[in-house]
């Protein structure tokens, strides 16, 4: 699997920024696909930083039903992977591109 396609986008919430600020940790949503090595290596050579540890999740799908003027519509969330990484002490990711 190429580097490219293990990352899809960082999780920016509350809880994700507290961590970030805190303990050095930023979430990722990943490729169901990949393995921890690939991610550690995508990390890395993306935001130019040392990975200390990779923790991942599989998100199952989730059932989602609403009323609309067209009748009662069900459907279903797809499943995703998150990966939160732990980067070394003293290192950050500048996930807003804010260049102060």
């Amino acid at each position: 699997m190429k580097l490219s396609d293990v990352l899809i986008k960082p999780i920016l919430s509350e809880k994700a920024n507290k961590q970030a600020e805190k303990m050095n940790r930023y979430s990722f949503v990943v490729d169901k696909k990949a393995n921890k090595l690939e991610i550690k290596k995508a990390v890395e050579s993306f935001y130019g930083v040392q990975v200390d540890n990779v923790n991942t999740i599989v998100v199952p799908s989730k059932a989602k039903a609403r009323y609309t003027k067209a009748g009662f519509i069900v459907g279903r969330k797809p499943s995703k992977k998150k990966a939160i990484v732990t980067v070394a002490e003293g290192e950050t990711i500048d996930l807003y591109g804010s260049s102060i």
